[in-house]
This record gives structure tokens, sequence and C-alpha cells, in this order.
């Protein structure tokens, strides 16, 4: 009987052994990460490559679906209910020091190595951002009736506006829309400044104003030109504006690398474009931005961080991640090492810019919240309408309006 008994347990132990070995498998932190991310559009994308991964890596990869418009809030509940996931979206400065506690520090990571100059997420010295892609805009000018190389300060933009309008060509079209008409042009002032979050911060405290800043005092001028030298953006809406560039009666605009793809509805345009700075004070460089950010939950085992850290080392490395990235997903990628060889003009210029540090940030993410719809274009609006304002008092409009906001 005592042979039998332990010829039994033994059987049983092992069985026990064996199905902790296999059955138990899934459930070992690291062997599965879940990612939460806002970019709704790219979902499926998304879990055709935690598919691709869990073939190559044998890590299972769970995609958590949002509709979007309530993302952080379901984010913050998730990681202060410790039911956070491994790898979540973080939309820019704001969010990501609302939420340090959760963010896992990516400094010494060798895939952040690749990232494009300064376009990582950093919050109180500490790198927490891997950029999803990037985004930016610029004059978009035709080759064709626009050389580079007379737009390069305010003298030489001015002459070209002046120059083309001799021509029957408007130089330079805004639109009427509040981001197109005045928040990403006013960006270039604030991006030139040695300190544009100091000076931010002043700002909103009543400390300083624009209208005694040399780089606002500049971009007046540039105002004062489009002003006297091209259409009223205020007649015309985004839809005109590409229209015009498409058929050639606008030479220039100023918009992002997202309006190409609405130069398709219009076939062979018959002309090349690209992206170029708006030359204020001399500026040589392309507004470039990162809407999202990938990062890690700081609050997870260390076992699951260190899963994360080996998918995020292969999507940024891999051939078959960088595909999804430049191929699946459409991004212009951040990243200096992953080759996008199928990019449009406007994307191309961007990236040249963004990888050899010749742009400069995006500002307005740090400008009191609802800004620009509220405050700053009725005051741009006034500018428009009102030809005997001058550029000068533009700007102190501009000042008025946000202390009206920060009041």
């Amino acid at each position: 009987m005592k042979k039998a008994f332990s010829l039994i347990s033994i059987i049983l132990l092992m069985s026990m052994v064996l199905l902790a070995a296999c059955g138990g498998k899934n459930s070992k932190a690291g062997d599965k990460i879940v990612i939460f991310q806002s970019k709704v559009e790219i979902t499926d994308q998304l879990k055709a490559l935690a598919k691709d991964y869990e073939k190559e890596k044998g890590v299972k990869v769970e995609i958590w679906e949002t509709t979007g418009d309530d993302y952080y809030q379901q984010l913050k509940t998730k990681l202060s209910s410790k039911q956070g996931p491994t790898i979540f979206t973080l939309g820019g400065q704001t969010e990501g020091e609302q939420l340090k506690s959760y963010e896992y520090d990516l400094s010494n990571q060798d895939f952040m190595k690749n990232v494009a100059p300064e376009k990582e997420l950093v919050i109180d010295g500490k790198k927490v951002g891997l950029p999803y892609g990037i985004e930016g805009y610029g004059l978009v000018y035709n080759k064709s009736l626009v050389k580079a190389e007379n737009v390069k300060d305010y003298d030489s933009f001015n002459k070209t506006l002046k120059d083309l309008k001799a021509e029957g060509v408007n130089g330079l079209g805004l639109s009427q829309e509040s981001y197109f008409l005045i928040a990403h042009i006013l960006n270039t002032p604030f991006a030139l400044l040695d300190d544009p979050e100091a000076f931010i911060e002043k700002l909103n405290k009543g400390e300083v104003k624009m209208a005694d800043t040399k780089e606002f005092q500049e971009f007046a001028k540039f105002m004062e030109s489009i002003r006297a030298e091209s259409y009223n953006p205020l007649e015309y809406n985004y839809d005109k504006q590409i229209g015009d560039f498409a058929t050639g009666k606008t030479a220039m605009i100023h918009q992002g690398n997202w309006a190409y793809g609405m130069f398709k509805d219009y076939g062979d345009l018959g002309f090349d474009m690209g992206m170029l700075p708006l030359p204020l004070m001399g500026n040589d460089k392309i507004s470039v931005g990162v809407p999202s950010y990938w990062a890690v939950n700081a609050d997870a085992d260390q076992k699951e961080i260190d899963a994360a850290l080996d998918f995020l080392n292969w999507f940024t490395t891999s051939e078959t991640g960088q595909h999804y990235i430049v191929d699946e997903f459409g991004f212009i990628p951040a990243m200096t090492n992953i080759e996008a060889k199928n990019l449009d003009p406007l994307s191309k210029d961007l990236l040249q810019a963004s990888n050899s540090g010749k742009s400069i940030p995006w500002t307005f993410n740090l400008w009191p919240a609802g800004i620009v719809d509220a405050d700053l274009a009725p005051a741009t609006q006034e500018f428009f309408i009102n030809k005997d304002m001058t550029g000068q008092q533009f700007i102190e409009s501009l000042d008025a309006a946000w202390a009206n906001a920060t009041k």
C-alpha cells in the first residue's frame, strides 16, 4: 500500500508540475501586454499587428477599444483603480504632467535613441513618451510660381506677394477656420522665443505682452503684408483655400501635410509642391509636432513592463513593426531609423525637417484652453475687417484677448 500510495503521490506531483509549467503560461506577468490607445482609426491595424507580434514572439497583445471621445477619462479611471493597461496613449505635455506618476522612464531604452531631435515627451527631465509620428505645417507652395530662395525673410516674402499680385495670382491663402486663420501661424513667434513655456506662463499672469516682444512685432508686419497683398481669408473656407491652390490661383497656403489628401480630388495638378517655413525673423524651420505618444505604465508588474519595452523596441526597429507604422497606420515616422519611401511631397519635406533638427515645436498646446476659438479668432477677424488697424494694434488686441481668456 505504501508503494502504491507513493507512486500515486509522485504521479500527482508530476502532473501538478507539468500543469504549472504549461497551463499557467498565459497567466504569468510578461506573457501578455495590454494596449489602450486613443487613435480609433488604427484599431483594426493595431489588432493585426498584435497577431503578428504574438506569432513572432509568443507574447499575447490585447487591444482595448474606445470610442475616442472620452478616452482620457477612461484611462485615468483605469490607472487609478490599478486596472490600467501596460501601454497607453498620452496626448501631450498637459496629460503627461497630470499622469506622471504612472509613466515609466524610457530615457535609457535603446529605441529612444532613434527618436528624431526633441520629439520625445519629457516630463520632469525624464523621457516618458515615444512619439506615434509627426505632423506639421508651414507655407505649402507651388514650385512653378514660387522659388524657395525668394521666401527667406520679411522683405523677400513681401516682395513675392506683391509680384504675384501684379501677375494676377493670390500670394498666400489663409482660411476662415480658427486654427487655420490664426492658431497655426501665431505659433511661429511663440516657438522662436528662447523659452516659449516660460513666456506663456508670464503672459498668463500679465507680466509680459506680445506687443512689447520683437518676435510678435515682426509677426505683425507679416500679417499686414498678408492682408494688403492677398485675398481676405474671412471669405474663404478650407475647401476653397485648397481648391484655389490646386488650380494655380493661389501660389502658397499656410497649411499642413494633412492637406495633401485633398489634392487627390483634382487629379494631375500640373505642378510640384513643397513646404517652406514661415520666414519670420529669417526662420528656416518648419512647425512640427507630435499629436500622441506611447507610454508604459509604471504601476505594472516589472515583468509586464519589460514585456512592454520589448514590444516597443520590436515595434520601432523590426521590419514588420516599421511596416505597420508607415504603411498601415499611415504615420510620418518620428524615428530617424525608419525609412518612409512612399511619402507625399509635403510629408517628405516635413520628415527631412524633423530628422535634421530643422523644426520648431507646437506651442499652442500650452495656451489657455479654448482661447483660439473664443478669443484669438475674433480678434483676428477684426484685423481683416478693419483695414485701418495696424499690425501693432492687432498684436495689442491679441494681448487683450489673452488677458480676457486668463482673467
